[in-house]
This record gives C-alpha cells, structure tokens and sequence, in this order.
C-alpha cells in the first residue's frame, strides 16, 4: 500500500525532527490518502490503491457500527422524524412530550410513542483537504484522519438512506459534490478527497467559504459535519450561521506535535499555508513556551466552536479515530430514545 510523501511541519509544530525519528515500522497500521499532487480536484475511477483503501474503511466502519445501532437507523443524522411508530412502557429519561396519552389511560401505565426517523433527509460534508492538513508525527497525518472520519460519517448516512452532499475546500480551490444516495457517493465523495490539488503556500483553507456555500446549497434542515484542523480565526460566525438551521457537527483533526514539540535544537520549520519557512533552535525554554501558546490556541478554538453551538468531535493522529465518532454516535443515539436535544 503506498505512502504519503513526507507532510511539510504545520504553523503550530517544530518537529521536523522529531517526525523522522518516530516514523512506525508497522505499515499496515498506515493508510494512504493521495497518490501524490494534482493540478485539480480528481476525476474518474480510483487508483486501485486508493479503491483498496476505501474498500479496507468500509468493511472496518462497517464492522464496528453494526455492533452499534443495531439495525436502529438513528445516529449521528437527525431521526426522530415526525411518523408515529410503535408505544412502548415510559422509562426513566424519555421525553415527556411523546407520552401516549390514549394507551395511558387505556391501561393506566405509561406509554411513550417511538417516532421513525426520517429518511428523506441529506447529510453534507465540508473537508478541509489544505495544505496545513497533510502533517502528521505519528501512525497517520491529519488529512487521512480527516478521510477515515469522512468515511464514517459517510456510510453512517448511506445505511440511513439518506442523501450524502460534500463541500471540499483546498487553500483557496472550493469543489462541491451534489447529494446523491447510496455507498457509491461515499465511495465518489472519498475517491475525490484522497487527491486534493495542491495548495501549498496558496494561503489558508477558505472554510468560511465552504461553510457559506453549504449553507447556500442546503436549503433544508440537516445535518453537517465539518472536519478540519480549523487553523485561523474566521470560520466562526459561518460555522454559527449554519448551526441555527441545521444540526452540526465540527469534528477537529490534529497531531501530538501542534501541541508539544521537544527540544531538539536547530530546525527549519514550514508554513505550508504561506510556504515562509524559518529556522529556529527549540530548546526547553522554547518547548515551554511553545506549549503555553498551543494551549491558549486550543482553548480560544473551542470557545469559538461551543459558541457555535455545534456537537464536537476532537480527533488526533495517534488516537482511535473510529472508536471515539462511535462512543459519539452510541451517545446520539440515547439522546435521541430520551429526547434530549430536540428543540435548539
């Protein structure tokens, strides 16, 4: 299976370094996501790398949620829907509004009525695919983390029947993917964004941009979800915008090394945003101050993404991507049975 060539150090990392020291000796905990830089967004069948890398997520994602939701169509997207379904005894933690009053009084123990999810509903994905997202220290850079996150939350909306429409942004370069149903989009979606154009020091991703066009194209209530490293500061009035009419999930990406960086003297780091690179020594006094900053970034980020009222998802490169967006959809799924959240 191929590799990524080696990512560029990120704005928020000094770890050139580092990164050559750590590289996994295990390659099939790795997984590729380009077959390296192109002039446009890519068009036509996958490489059979990369069709072998969507079929290996698929059957992993798969796997994993079945065990899950149980055939229970009700997860990330919104699905309580407005169809009546079966009554059934009140427990502790259902929502009062569903009580069914007729059986209620009928057998005087209370009733609630299940509701079927919704089916007609599209799903979006914005997937910033920029430059500053192909950096990773670890098993995993952050864009193919970014891809198997998409990948969930993709075939999460094909078992729902539910359309799938994607926003794909690159620096300055937007791509848009029409909804349409079926694993097939997923696999179309994906197949796209394993092979982003190149956009290195182009500048930062344009994700407002994207989130403004989602915003455009999705005329009815939805549900979103938004994966990037959301470098920069004006994503957040688009990303609030879009949480007022639809149900939005903002899933972060990024690397052990944005946030320490050890000191290991004199290196070159690189903007791939702007392509500017610098020299600097990192020494403890260096690290220290490193971290400080990185942990007022991180913290002003996730003010700005609660004030936008979306769910979040935090994921890192060396973590259990797949296991932490299931405990997410294992804890939709109970709110959704005690109807928590429904009204915003």
């Amino acid at each position: 299976m191929p590799t990524l060539p080696p990512s560029s150090v990120s704005p928020n990392a000094a770890a050139t370094a580092a990164r050559a020291s750590s590289q996994p000796s295990d390659q099939t905990a790795r997984f590729s996501t380009s077959g390296g830089p192109s002039q446009g967004w890519a068009q036509g069948p996958p490489t059979e790398s990369v069709a072998e890398l969507l079929r290996t997520l698929e059957l992993m994602i798969n796997g994993r949620l079945d065990g899950v939701l149980h055939g229970n169509h009700q997860g990330l997207t919104p699905g309580h829907g407005s169809e009546p379904g079966e009554s059934r005894l009140y427990q502790p933690g259902d929502d009062v509004r569903r009580i069914d009053w007729n059986i209620t009084a009928r057998t005087n123990e209370t009733y609630v009525r299940e509701q079927i999810a919704d089916r007609d509903l599209t799903a979006w994905l914005v997937v910033d695919a920029s430059a500053t997202m192909q950096f990773g220290t670890v098993t995993n850079d952050k864009a193919q983390t970014a891809t198997a996150a998409a990948a969930c939350i993709g075939f999460l909306t094909a078992r729902n029947q539910n359309r799938l429409g994607a926003i794909l942004v690159a620096g300055p370069a937007i791509h848009v993917i029409p909804p349409r149903t079926g694993a097939n989009q997923v696999r179309a979606v994906l197949s796209t964004l394993t092979d982003p154009p190149e956009s290195e020091g182009l500048g930062q991703a344009d994700l407002a941009g994207a989130l403004d066009r989602v915003g455009a194209l999705a005329k009815r209530r939805g549900f979103i979800a938004v994966i990037s490293d959301f470098v920069g500061d004006d994503w957040g009035d688009a990303l609030g915008r879009l949480s007022m009419r639809h149900d939005l999930l903002a899933i972060t990406v990024h690397d052990p090394r944005e946030y320490d960086v050890p000191p290991i003297g004199l290196v070159e780091v690189v903007d791939p945003a702007t392509g500017a690179t610098r020299e600097v020594r990192v020494t403890t006094k260096v690290q220290q101050r490193f971290a400080k900053a990185a942990a007022a970034e991180r913290e002003r980020r996730t003010a700005e993404l609660g004030r936008s009222g979306a769910d979040v998802i935090e994921l890192m490169t060396d973590g259990d991507w797949l296991g932490t967006i299931v405990q997410h959809t294992q804890r939709k799924k109970v709110q959704s049975v005690r109807g928590d959240g429904i009204d915003r």
